[in-house]
């Protein structure tokens, strides 16, 4: 089984564990607009994939906000950060952020990508919530990069991230 921490205690998570070279699930998530976002497969564009708890979060905020600025340029890549969060509650985060670049969507009906992914927090204060996880997946549907962050109060490697995404061209 995979985990996580939450301050320092063991979380263990849920779901199909996926890794690099496993075909990336394909699932289905609620976007702001509440129309249902499509996640994983074979694309004509690399994907990552970002799962946070809330965005109502400072670090899961944060990382939002970074994705959006560094895939700004990166026409070859569709970024779709999945979390808890109502779509309501998303669209507010979007709007106020000036969240663009990326799609943000929600996995609080079914928590289908989290348990598809193997990303789903079975235990602690946190449970039910998505770990904080990072998948880059090519455009043959196989997933090159994953990085389940080892805190989860902590943000991912985005250096390492955006590297997988150049090198999946």
């Amino acid at each position: 089984m995979q985990t996580t921490m939450f301050k320092g205690s063991v979380v263990n998570l849920a779901g199909d564990a996926v890794g690099v070279g496993d075909k990336a699930p394909i699932v289905s998530a609620v976007g702001t607009d509440l129309k249902s976002v499509e996640i994983g497969g074979a694309k004509d564009k690399i994907q990552l994939i970002v799962t946070v708890p809330s965005l109502d979060t400072d670090t899961c905020a944060a990382e939002t906000r970074r994705f959006n600025e560094d895939v700004n340029n990166l026409d070859i890549c569709e970024t779709t950060v999945v979390s808890m969060d109502l779509p309501f509650a998303s669209e507010r985060f979007c709007t106020t952020s000036g969240i663009e670049n990326l799609t943000v969507a929600s996995d609080y009906l079914d928590k289908s990508v989290s348990k598809a992914y193997g990303v789903l927090m079975d235990d602690n204060k946190l449970k039910g919530l998505s770990a904080r996880a990072v998948f880059v997946v090519d455009r043959s549907g196989t997933i090159v990069y994953k990085e389940i962050v080892k805190e989860v109060t902590s943000e991912p490697n985005y250096e390492a991230a955006l590297d997988a995404i150049k090198e999946a061209r």
